[in-house]
């Protein structure tokens, strides 16, 4: 870890107040939370971007998750991945799914859609140019999502590259309900 986490007992009551959002919502005051103590106004926003993204909108709660997975697998974040893995099963995505969105085992993979693929297509591409999405996948995506869910998804894939860039440079480490979980997907950290 690089920076502290600022503890409940030791929070200000900003601070106080984006953590019982937080806690409330996740059943734990996540570490990823108690860093943003050190700054409680980017904590708010944080906090209140993360709820905005959990939950069903012009996307289902579920696709967002396989945008969160391959974005954050795709940066070797381990914090990330484990915790959305987790999440990704209580929302009710099968291990043999999320063990499929390695590499590039989607692509091929039953228990996708096409419009997964695209999506998760999009995420790919994004994370590695996003100034060159070509037509070919623009073509894809607009045959099976609308634009209000295209500019969701693609809302969801950059926060969440930033979210893991965020806590991979902070240090944040997984919280001790997570000891001995080792991720499904390949994360190299």
């Amino acid at each position: 870890m690089t920076v502290s986490y600022v503890e409940r007992e030791d929070a200000d009551a900003d601070t106080l107040k984006f953590y019982d959002l937080a806690e409330e919502r996740f059943q734990a005051l996540l570490n990823i939370f108690k860093v943003f103590g050190h700054h409680p106004e980017y904590g708010t926003v944080f906090t209140e971007l993360v709820m905005a993204i959990l939950k069903d909108g012009e996307l289902d709660w579920l696709t967002k998750e396989l945008l969160i997975l391959k974005a954050t697998q795709r940066n070797n974040c381990q914090y990330c991945v484990v915790q959305h893995e987790r999440v990704s099963e209580m929302l009710g995505m099968g291990q043999d799914k999320i063990a499929d969105l390695d590499g590039n085992k989607y692509k091929e993979s039953p228990l996708f859609t096409d419009g997964e693929r695209a999506l998760l297509d999009l995420t790919v591409q994004i994370g590695e140019d996003a100034n060159n999405v070509s037509k070919e996948l623009w073509d894809r995506l607009h045959k099976h999502w609308s634009d209000s869910q295209i500019v969701e998804a693609t809302f969801v894939i950059t926060t969440y590259i930033m979210v893991s860039k965020f806590g991979d440079a902070l240090g944040v480490e997984l919280e001790s309900m997570f000891d001995g979980v080792q991720p499904i997907l390949s994360v190299h950290h």
